[in-house]
């Protein structure tokens, strides 16, 4: 079983990253600059946050955190990243979700200018995206796309079964994936007969959420798995199927895998770097 580490990969691009960074940076008089939104206090979008500073420090690119308090208005807010918009120093926004529940998270992401937006969750982006034209990446399907070519998986006329259809991850991976000329079925926890679609996968992703709903009994041989769920089981970190009970399982079934942690997860920030870069390009 090939285990696709997103470790390696994301170690290859980003020193790559980190060179045409210096050269541009170097001809342009500036850096390229994030503007990181955080509200409140919870310790893991703190920790997000501090990673995703400290990564684009090392690849040259500046970055501001403006830390709210966990009572800021919305009003407020929308005024912070409305100063972000028009700060022309500022190249890439990115709000650290989840907001606190007092907050219309969708009002705020349609707030940062689509231009600006690195998550590549605004309408117009998604909207783009959606028709196939050039559109910011959300980073995780981008990432997810990424280790898949690294993996050398073939995608296209491949049956790809995504398990989870949110924003961030499960819906815009399913687009890229048939973009890529996969067939491509979307599941989720109201979907009837999982098993039976999982059964038919090719390449399977998973990011419901939910260890122990798929298991490798139900895994086609042969399949690639891409687990993206981050779980903590007995305080250990795993995915939805990436567990160490299940890997003399999984090694007789699954012809490649990303492991957790060291997977996905890196070439999440990864991603994210790739997109300021781009977006800075643009801008000049």
């Amino acid at each position: 079983m090939n285990i696709i580490s997103g470790t390696a990969l994301a170690k290859e691009i980003k020193t790559g990253l980190a060179a045409d960074i210096s050269a541009i940076s170097a001809r342009r008089g500036r850096a390229p600059k994030i503007a990181l939104v955080l509200v409140g206090e919870d310790p893991n979008s703190a920790s997000y946050v501090r990673n995703k500073g400290k990564t684009s420090a090392e690849l040259g690119i500046e970055s501001d955190t403006h830390h709210l308090p966990e009572t800021v208005t919305q009003e407020a807010l929308i005024a912070t990243i409305d100063e972000l918009n028009r700060d022309v120093t500022v190249d890439a926004i990115l709000v650290q979700l989840p907001l606190p529940q007092h907050i219309d998270t969708e009002k705020i992401l349609n707030t940062i200018d689509y231009r600006k937006d690195v998550d590549g969750l605004h309408p117009i982006n998604a909207g783009k995206f959606s028709c196939g034209e050039k559109a910011i990446l959300p980073c995780t399907p981008r990432g997810i796309l990424s280790l898949l070519r690294y993996g050398h998986v073939e995608i296209a006329g491949k049956h790809a079964v995504v398990v989870g259809r949110s924003n961030l991850v499960g819906k815009p991976v399913a687009q890229l994936l048939l973009r890529e000329n996969a067939t491509v079925t979307l599941c989720h926890t109201q979907s009837r007969n999982l098993a039976d679609m999982v059964q038919q996968a090719d390449i399977l992703v998973l990011a419901m959420g939910c260890p122990g709903a798929v298991t490798p009994d139900m895994l086609k041989p042969g399949v690639t798995v891409v687990d993206v769920a981050i779980n903590y089981i007995d305080n250990k970190l795993c995915g939805d199927l990436y567990m160490a009970c299940h890997l003399p399982d999984l090694e007789a079934k699954a012809a490649a895998i990303t492991p957790v942690p060291g997977g996905v997860g890196p070439m999440t920030i990864t991603s994210l770097m790739q997109n300021i870069f781009e977006i800075y390009l643009e801008r000049n």
